[in-house]
């Protein structure tokens, strides 16, 4: 036998050996309906041996093109339909390879500015070190997720742009987002999976531990993550600071009148002073008009006038000395929540998660604390945004969302609508915040009276998250399980106008996003609680405190939104009825219709399978871009459609 070595498609070449054609065809007929015995496997492979024996080098694909010949002369059409396709499936691999070798090429070494891929995601610096390392782990493990884990139906729907399987790269890693609650995180302390942090005793290391909290979650999710009760939990820190801040003024009081050597070391004033303060009937006040000004400032003087006698002292300028020692606790307090909210928006721009490429999409929610200290925390946290960053740049993040409540802040009557005055002022100027109506029925619905996690709170990316069919109906320790969404002008054009056609595509696309979504469940649903170290091992996710580290996280999956999206209605309406729904009272009835579908076939599904499955127009610009360009290369440029 001539034959002694095979050229691979690389070019590059390899010695001949004949049981890799075995075990081919062998791959082949495991996978057929009627099976081949050894001996006739044999019997091929030997046929194939016999016609290329002669051959000093061959090919793979010619010898593939001998083998596709045997099956089919000794009447093997269904392996060799088999062989066929397991011949396009790798060479589909090798293309997907050359195209995987093809984007990593251009992120070592194009720029951002010339690559439409490297700018997918404008939280990720992808000209800088750590971004570029990210972006390679990106479409790497797109590349394994499309070509050896996603079922054909899914990733062809994707490929070929019906539908955009969002964060791709994360499918078999984790899930979306969360809304925080600081208050309970911050109760005992917590730990980020590297180290443990005590209880924040202080407004600065409450809003210190706020980035800390949502820069540890962004480690354990891929989408952005968001603080449900800003206000509540930054009026607790401002409490602790407050009393901290009497202390402080009353010891420095006591050192004015009476001298150091009189009144010794500040600690030792401190602990005699602490179990005679009632704190309980003294807190921060914002103005002299505040309705606890007079009963805290009569606490002051009694605890103040009690630790002097402990001194063997009587002031008597008791109750001068008592209220400077009040009103400088109060500026005190007001001046450290001030430098704690501009750190706090410093913060969230210049921390670093994910690899060092990215800050943390970060959104609070703040507006209803109606309290002095909740007051002043919001206050703060606007002028801070109002004044910008070091350069006056505006801050992109944290995103800001001002919750608007009639009786709290949205009548000039209500407690707090100076905030929203201020909230308005800081939105002209700075983008943000954003407002969400909290009256509108579909949050009303929710509210109940002093319970912040009854206050309907957004993600940054526009996500709500409340209403659930298998618990608590509460924002907090909740959020977004992925989202998959839907290209309406494809299914359009690809309808050619004809309305019956497009709903039959419709119907079909969104039953392969809800199908996609739960195989994407059935992949995450089997990870454990140690996999996510800070969201499920801090009980940061609800349910998940109940939970040991090497339980399955399964159970807990139950209280995310599960959303199918949609994108381009108004270009969907061109396409099927010549306007968009701003231009036709036909047009808008139609884009009723269809969004009504999708809420619809998603109420359906909740009902169906006990889970909480919500729609959405999709709150993702990339998207509506890709889809743009794939529409317009598809079909062409059809004005009001694809143009």
């Amino acid at each position: 036998m001539n034959l002694k070595t095979v050229t691979k498609r690389s070019g590059h070449t390899v010695p001949y050996d004949v049981q890799k054609i075995y075990r081919a065809i062998e791959g082949a007929n495991s996978d057929a309906a009627s099976k081949m015995s050894d001996a006739e496997i044999q019997l091929v492979t030997s046929r194939v041996e016999a016609e290329i024996q002669d051959r000093e080098i061959i090919s793979v694909e010619e010898i593939q093109d001998v083998v596709e010949k045997e099956l089919m002369i000794h009447d093997f059409y269904d392996i060799a339909k088999k062989y066929i396709m397991y011949r396009q499936k790798h060479a589909d691999r090798r293309m997907a390879q050359k195209h995987l070798m093809e984007a990593y090429r251009d992120i070592f070494f194009a720029d951002a500015s010339d690559s439409d891929m490297k700018r997918d995601n404008a939280n990720i610096n992808t000209d800088a070190s750590m971004g570029i390392m990210l972006k390679l782990g990106a479409e790497g493990a797109k590349h394994f997720v499309d070509n050896y884990v996603l079922p054909e139906k899914y990733a062809d729907a994707d490929r070929e742009n019906y539908i955009h399987i969002h964060d791709k790269d994360f499918s078999l890693i984790t899930f979306n987002c969360c809304q925080i609650d600081l208050l309970k995180l911050f109760h005992g302390g917590f730990s980020t999976g590297h180290g443990f942090l005590r209880e924040p005793n202080s407004i600065r290391a409450y809003a210190s531990l706020a980035c800390i909290a949502i820069q540890s979650n962004q480690n354990d999710m891929f989408g952005g993550q968001s603080i449900n009760c800003f206000d509540y939990a930054m009026a607790e820190g401002v409490n602790k600071s407050f009393q901290k801040a009497v202390f402080d003024e009353a010891y420095k009081a006591a050192v004015y009148r009476f001298g150091r050597d009189e009144i010794g070391g500040e600690s030792d004033f401190r602990e005699k002073m602490k179990p005679l303060m009632d704190f309980s009937n003294c807190r921060y006040a914002e103005t002299v008009a505040s309705p606890h000004y007079g009963a805290s400032l009569a606490a002051v003087e009694k605890a103040f006038e009690a630790v002097l006698k402990e001194y063997g002292k009587t002031d008597e300028n008791l109750k001068t000395d008592s209220a400077n020692i009040y009103q400088l606790a109060c500026e005190d307090v007001s001046e450290e929540t001030h430098q704690a909210m501009e750190a706090l928006i410093h913060n969230f721009n210049t921390l670093h998660s994910r690899a060092g490429a990215q800050v943390p999409f970060s959104s609070i929610n703040y507006g209803m604390d109606t309290s002095d200290e909740g007051r002043l925390a919001i206050r703060e946290v606007l002028n801070a945004i109002w004044s910008g960053l070091g350069n006056n740049e505006t801050p992109i993040f944290p995103i800001s969302v001002f919750q608007l409540k009639a009786g709290v802040n949205y009548q000039p009557e209500d407690p707090n609508y100076d905030l929203f005055l201020l909230a308005c002022k800081v939105s002209a100027k700075r983008l943000f915040p954003n407002f969400v109506n909290l009256d509108a029925p579909y949050n009303l619905q929710y509210y109940k009276e002093g319970d912040y996690n009854s206050y309907v709170a957004t993600m940054g990316c526009r996500t709500r998250v409340m209403s659930n069919v298998n618990g608590p109906e509460e924002s907090g320790g909740r959020g977004n399980f992925s989202f998959v969404t839907i290209n309406l002008p494809k299914l359009a054009l690809e309808a050619k106008g004809n309305l019956e056609e497009f709903w039959k595509l419709y119907d079909h696309y969104i039953e392969i996003c809800h199908d996609y979504l739960l195989f994407r469940l059935k992949t995450i649903a089997d990870k454990h609680v140690y996999n996510y170290p800070f969201l499920m091992g801090q009980g940061v996710w609800m349910g998940s405190d109940e939970l040991k580290a090497t339980d399955s996280i399964r159970d807990v999956l139950k209280h995310a939104s599960y959303s199918i999206g949609f994108c381009g209605l108004a270009e969907c309406l061109v396409a099927l009825v010549g306007k968009h729904h701003g231009e036709s009272g036909q047009a808008q009835e139609l884009g009723l219709k269809i969004v009504g579908h999708l809420r619809k076939r998603t109420d359906a599904y909740t009902k169906a399978e006990h889970m909480n499955w919500t729609c959405f127009g999709t709150p993702a610009e990339s998207t509506a871009g890709q889809f743009q360009r794939a529409n317009r290369k598809a079909y062409g440029i059809i004005p009001g459609v694809t143009d």
